[in-house]
């Protein structure tokens, strides 16, 4: 297998210029994971207020609170991912458990998955290879994959691709209640924890917050920027790319995008892919000292998401 070819920061860096940006805190990661859920909280008071005050007309704050907190999702997501590079809290027991409880979950599972895609950054046996290599594609067919995840079309397949794949591969005659069954046991803690949320919020007659406050949310917005977030990371890149400077991107995002596409510095994805490890929130200093080196030339960037997502669409 071919692995993609590495930086090593002593290429760029002296021990003590690498020191400070490869240091994890005690207490940044938990701040960021903090204010993830203190947006989405404040989100969530605002429109239960505007419904208080203002009758169902007020549900019409959705319109504001479903692109932040559904940014705040991704937001969390990404928190999840820092810690499956052990880089949210220096002690591995309390990285890995925010990570679990108060971020996206999955962490080992992740962990195991995403590894490999750093090891084989775009080569072949990279396993998120496929997400970049349909492009670049046309605008028709940008427009259609946006409306599915709009409309909560792309949601619904992935959350229950599994069990829609083996009830159609099912035998001729073989009963589907099984495998409902089977794939309900799997689905446990994600049914487990919203049953609870639902019925949580029901005892005090907000029966309807989790469907727009949090399902709303996940399965639209959260969807389509999940979208243009991997393709702002990776699209338009070759396929065995030899120069390690090049295997991703990273995009400039101004203060609206950082709120509603791209939160706690995930656009910073080269230099992530150089120096994995470094924390999210030391990314904009790796970027200012490989700047003042002469190496951001050298790197992949895009001066927005709007520039990369227009160059993916660009196919006749």
């Amino acid at each position: 297998m071919a692995v993609a070819a590495r930086v090593d920061p002593k290429d760029f860096f002296t021990a003590d210029e690498w020191r400070p940006l490869a240091a994890r805190s005690s207490w940044r990661g938990l701040a960021l994971v903090a204010h993830c859920w203190a947006v989405i909280g404040l989100c969530w008071a605002l429109v239960i207020a505007a419904v208080y005050y203002l009758g169902p007309i007020g549900l019409l704050a959705l319109l504001v609170t479903t692109p932040i907190i559904g940014g705040r999702q991704l937001g969390l997501a990404i928190l999840m991912h820092d810690a499956a590079h052990g880089a949210l809290h220096p002690r591995r027991a309390v990285n890995d458990w925010v990570g679990e409880w108060l971020c996206a979950g999955g962490v080992e599972r992740y962990r195991m998955y995403h590894l490999q895609h750093h090891k084989y950054a775009q080569q072949a046996e990279d396993p998120d290879l496929g997400l970049s290599a349909p492009f670049p594609i046309t605008g028709p067919s940008l427009r259609r994959k946006i409306l599915r995840d709009l409309t909560g079309q792309t949601w619904f397949k992935e959350r229950f691709a599994v069990a829609r794949a083996r009830l159609k591969a099912r035998k001729e005659g073989e009963p589907a209640l099984p495998i409902i069954a089977e794939e309900t046991w799997r689905l446990r803690r994600w049914i487990g924890l919203n049953a609870l949320v639902i019925a949580a919020t029901s005892a005090v007659g907000l029966w309807w917050a989790w469907f727009l406050l949090w399902l709303l949310p996940r399965a639209t917005w959260f969807q389509m920027v999940t979208r243009f977030r991997n393709i702002a990371e990776h699209a338009l890149i070759a396929k065995d790319e030899p120069d390690p400077l090049r295997h991703a991107r990273s995009t400039h995002a101004n203060i609206f995008e950082r709120a509603v596409l791209a939160p706690y510095y995930v656009n910073y994805h080269c230099e992530h892919h150089m120096f994995m490890h470094v924390p999210c929130w030391r990314l904009p200093a790796v970027q200012r000292a490989l700047k003042a080196k002469g190496v951001l030339e050298r790197m992949r960037t895009a001066p927005s998401y709007l520039s990369v997502l227009g160059a993916s669409s660009a196919r006749a």
